[in-house]
């Protein structure tokens, strides 16, 4: 039953994650954070699985060692973005 309810919080947490990248892409940060929320509930939901079949845990280092990359990469286009335009509006900047 304890693990039934752990597969539906992570299940949750990743549509709550997924509404919010969704419905609010006005500030770039509210998006990249929306986006760590999903990552993360994706990792909770590999170690789950990953102990339910007794898996090695080796392919989670691998996972964070991508989104830690994500991560970064997300902040340094948030920086740079806040420089250019002085402020995380996608309005303020073209898409070209």
């Amino acid at each position: 039953m304890m693990v039934l309810n752990m597969w539906f919080f992570i299940l949750l947490m990743f549509m709550f994650g997924n509404m919010i990248f969704i419905s609010k892409h006005k500030h770039l940060l509210i998006v990249l954070l929306s986006l760590e929320f999903i990552v993360l509930s994706i990792f909770f939901m590999m170690i789950m699985y990953l102990s339910y079949i007794e898996y090695d845990m080796y392919m989670l280092m691998i996972f964070l060692l991508f989104s830690v990359c994500e991560g970064a990469l997300g902040l340094a286009i948030l920086v740079s973005m806040i420089r250019t335009h002085g402020n995380d509006y996608f309005q303020s900047f073209s898409m070209l």
